[in-house]
């Protein structure tokens, strides 16, 4: 146990002490191996070298969630994954009696253990592949006129000719697009990527 979770639960609210004990409690009681501290500000629990679950007290309520929530099989419905913002995953805790069943808490909590123990790890999803953007019509022209320019601006990767077209489209004057596409020119017909400086 850590002397800092035990401050962080006595500077709670009198409402949240007894739900915040009684999840300790039931943490060490499912997991004895189990190590606490505090990580963003607030207490943390870890076993078999991996996040466990996290308890958390505000103004109105308490919450705790567990690390690896979305592959927990939930047989009771316990847990709200909707809100991906919310830290907990027990809804919000005011009393101990919104807490579920002993018996319930400690089967989660002794699967999410075991998820650890065998270094089940989280999946995190692929982002969405990034569509092509089109080519500015101003780039386009210039390229028309520079042969050279534009076999080079061809040969860029799709993430190169992005970095080019973002860069023009995010400019704010006729000026700066004129420069950014001259600039675009120069060194496309260098074979030079947007960040050649930087490799």
């Amino acid at each position: 146990m850590d002397a800092r979770v035990d401050a962080y639960i006595e500077k709670a609210a009198p409402f949240a002490k007894p739900i915040l004990l009684k999840i300790r409690k039931l943490i060490f009681q499912a997991c004895p191996e189990a190590s606490e501290t505090i990580k963003w500000s607030f207490p943390n629990y870890e076993v078999h070298g991996s996040m466990l679950c996290s308890m958390a007290a505000f103004k109105e309520h308490c919450t705790m969630g567990f690390w690896k929530a979305s592959i927990l099989k939930d047989p009771d419905g316990i847990l709200k994954l909707a809100d991906k913002h919310s830290m907990g995953h027990l809804d919000k805790l005011i009393s101990v009696k919104d807490l579920p069943s002993d018996k319930i808490l400690l089967a989660y909590l002794k699967e999410a253990a075991l998820l650890n123990k065998n270094k089940v790890k989280l999946t995190k999803p692929k982002p969405a592949p990034k569509k092509d953007l089109p080519l500015p019509e101003v780039l386009i022209a210039a390229l028309k006129k520079n042969k050279k320019a534009a076999t080079g601006f061809e040969s860029f990767s799709p993430s190169q000719k992005r970095e080019y077209i973002e860069w023009i489209n995010e400019a704010k004057t006729a000026e700066t697009i004129e420069k950014r596409v001259k600039t675009t020119v120069e060194w496309s017909a260098e074979g030079k990527t947007r960040n050649w400086k930087y490799m």
